[in-house]
């Protein structure tokens, strides 16, 4: 009785065991790759402003996520202008049509977050909450109240 083999000859075989394997490590390699990179970084910043005449009762803080826009009532447009600075505070550009009071009534500015996968830290005192509005736009707009703060 004669039994047939579907097996190739033993060196076909061998020829096609390395081919084989080297297939099988490309196709399993590459969804690790894929999974290993983070196509775009999460934006978000730990947002803090201090009244400095109130420090133990006037400060209000918030998480602005940028991907979607979340964390305050002006988080899209926060995130629109922190997008046009790529997340650099200090480089935003300052209002050039607000006039503000000299009321001195200090406010603190603090910051610290990821942008597009750089740290950010950021802390700037300005004489009012005015001044502040007038250079950080409306990333800091943590609360309805700044409009009517001293010095606007």
């Amino acid at each position: 009785m004669r039994h047939s083999h579907s097996l190739a000859p033993v060196p076909l075989r061998r020829a096609l065991l390395p081919a084989a394997a080297a297939l099988l490590l490309a196709t399993g390699a590459a969804p690790a790759r894929a999974a290993a990179q983070d196509p775009q970084p999460a934006n978000w910043l730990q947002l803090s402003v201090t009244r400095d005449t109130a420090p133990s009762d006037g400060t209000r803080a918030t998480l602005l996520l940028c991907g979607p826009p979340q964390g305050h009532r002006r988080a899209a447009e926060a995130c629109d202008q922190l997008n046009a600075v790529n997340g650099d505070l200090a480089a935003l550009p300052a209002a050039q049509d607000t006039v503000c009071t000299l009321v001195y009534a200090p406010v603190t500015a603090h910051a610290s977050g990821q942008w597009n996968g750089r740290a950010v830290a950021y802390s700037q005192t300005f004489s009012n909450a005015c001044e502040m509005a007038a250079r950080t736009g409306a990333v800091f707009a943590l609360d309805d109240t700044a409009a009517d703060a001293p010095g606007a």
